[in-house]
């Protein structure tokens, strides 16, 4: 037989169902003259070189299949002759299972995918694990800069193989093709951005919309709250109704502070959230802050078409009875609100304490007397009025969960009269708008294990900028540490945590930290990055 995948895979049974299927004579050709498809040429090696992954199924001695996702850096997987491939298997990418099925089964199938142009190249062979004691064929799998320990080695004797091209593979894109598709685009951005700032033309610019997201939205209210705070509402720009949102939800909304890059700023939506015509955020003014809230102010006009992502919420409202106090400190009033409105439509026990500066700089208090005459209280430093927050927990029912979102104080304050009260922190909930203080924060050192990078990290600069600063593409949202969508490993060092979303077993097991809030005891810290 000529093709040797097809003299291998083509068993009886199969070519039946080949028949049944009337797609037999696709096949036939495979059958006739000499054989091939089972040494591999430059083509071969060449798509298996630039592969950073591949599946590989053993079977066990049960007689069950199993299939592993094998990835590491671009060419991995080691073309070493016309018939053998070798890999490493790197520490902590052990392969138990595989590795015991392989001892009493040699066989082995490999799936090479090549997902942008919908391709894959299908392997058959059999597999032996290199000796412990080879190290020259061990240091041929080895990659170099890449900093992982080589575990184990294995050698795969090719058997057959073929490729293919089904219709429906998914279509999936490296980080760097992606840049290069949309190199073009961006570009193209850049010069209208430039044709637009040199027209002058503002109406332009507000039909053309801002942001990324999918959700497409229109400035269709601002009011003036305070002398600091303004409130912005926005619709659907096709007047649908929008997706539903809980309590304590926030929205991003892009803003160009002065630096000209484009940021996303987290907004606490302060709607009621029975509402699905409107979202409403309010946001304060602080010109020492990081640019985001004067830009929205001196930018953002009834007409700005905004692209945002759907809300996201990392301080929702519990879905019980149990009583609820909610303690609110200046802009913090904003998620505060939207949870009074949601326990009242419910009909759950709850009462407001509400602190600001002065009466005429607490947004939202005239609505929320209307609203809530028997269950607010407000705090006026100017009035000297005093929040007493431990009287108001001690004099709390067992099971209340408290509420607070404001100020560093603020937040410390309900935390710290909650520990000597001897309540259950899972009954304490909050929220920071910013970011720990770096005030007395001390310059540390970052070493970025993959990457190989020292980085200095100035007392007042965040761990999350340092890194980002080098070029190094870390994920991240909230920037406040509540949504751990930055959390990175540390391999070495002492983290101070500072954040709200990671658990002790993540901070004291797998050792994670969130770098936008969190800093160090150590004055070196290795990270996984």
């Amino acid at each position: 037989m000529a093709h040797k995948y097809a003299q291998i895979a083509f068993t009886e049974s199969v070519r039946q169902v080949q028949q049944q299927h009337h797609s037999r004579s696709g096949y036939e050709s495979m059958d006739q003259g000499e054989d091939y498809n089972y040494l591999l040429t430059q083509n071969e090696a060449d798509f298996i070189h630039s592969r950073d992954s591949f599946y590989m199924a053993s079977v066990s001695e049960t007689d069950w299949p199993y299939v592993q996702h094998r990835g590491g850096p671009k060419g991995f997987m080691r073309v070493l002759d016309a018939s053998t491939l070798g890999f490493a298997d790197f520490s902590g990418n052990r392969q138990y299972v595989s590795t015991g099925n392989f001892r009493t089964n040699d066989r082995v199938s490999l799936f090479f995918m090549d997902y942008p142009n919908r391709r894959r190249l299908k392997m058959m062979g059999r597999i032996e694990q290199v000796a412990d004691t080879d190290w020259d064929m061990l240091a041929k799998l080895e990659v170099d800069d890449y900093r992982a320990t080589v575990e184990r080695g294995f050698l795969i004797h090719v058997e057959a193989f073929d490729w293919n091209c089904p219709q429906h593979i998914t279509p999936r894109f490296s980080e760097d093709e992606v840049e290069q598709s949309i190199a073009p685009v961006i570009e193209e951005n850049k010069a209208l951005k430039a044709q637009l700032s040199n027209s002058g033309n503002a109406n332009n610019h507000r039909d053309q919309p801002v942001g990324m997201g999918i959700l497409p939205l229109v400035v269709s209210g601002i009011r003036q709250l305070t002398p600091r705070i303004r409130a912005y509402e926005l619709r659907h720009r096709d007047n649908e109704p929008l997706p539903e949102f809980k309590a304590g939800a926030h929205l991003q909304l892009p803003v160009t502070p002065e630096n000209g890059k484009q940021e996303l700023r987290h907004y606490s939506i302060c709607s009621n959230p029975k509402r699905r015509d409107i979202y409403e955020v309010a946001v304060l003014k602080e010109p020492q802050g990081q640019g985001g809230s004067v830009s929205i102010h001196q930018n953002l006009q009834l007409g700005h078409n905004l692209n945002c992502a759907q809300p996201a919420n990392y301080f929702s409202l519990n879905d019980d009875s149990r009583p609820v106090v909610l303690f609110a400190g200046g802009i913090g009033i904003t998620p505060i609100k939207a949870m009074a409105q949601a326990l009242k439509c419910r009909g759950t026990e709850f009462s407001i304490h509400y602190a600001g500066r002065s009466q005429k700089e607490m947004a939202f208090q005239d609505r929320m007397r209307r609203e809530f005459p028997d269950d607010l209280t407000l705090y006026s430093a100017e009035d000297k009025q005093r929040l007493d927050i431990q009287s108001i927990m001690l004099q709390a029912v067992e099971d209340t969960v408290f509420y607070v979102c404001g100020p560093t104080s603020l937040i410390d304050g309900v935390i710290e009269a909650g520990v000597q009260l001897g309540i259950d922190e899972g009954r304490i909930r909050y929220e920071r708008f910013k970011a720990a203080s770096t005030q007395d924060a001390k310059a540390l050192t970052l070493e970025l294990a993959r990457s190989n990078k020292k980085i200095q990290v100035d007392k007042d600069q965040s761990v999350l900028d340092a890194i980002l600063s080098e070029g190094i593409k870390l994920p991240f949202s909230c920037r406040s540490g509540e949504c751990k969508t930055c959390a990175v490993t540390v391999l070495d060092g002492d983290p101070q945590h500072h954040d709200n979303c990671l658990t002790e077993d993540e901070r004291n097991t797998k050792n994670l930290m969130c770098p936008c809030v969190s800093r160090s005891h150590s004055d070196v810290l290795t990270l996984d990055l």
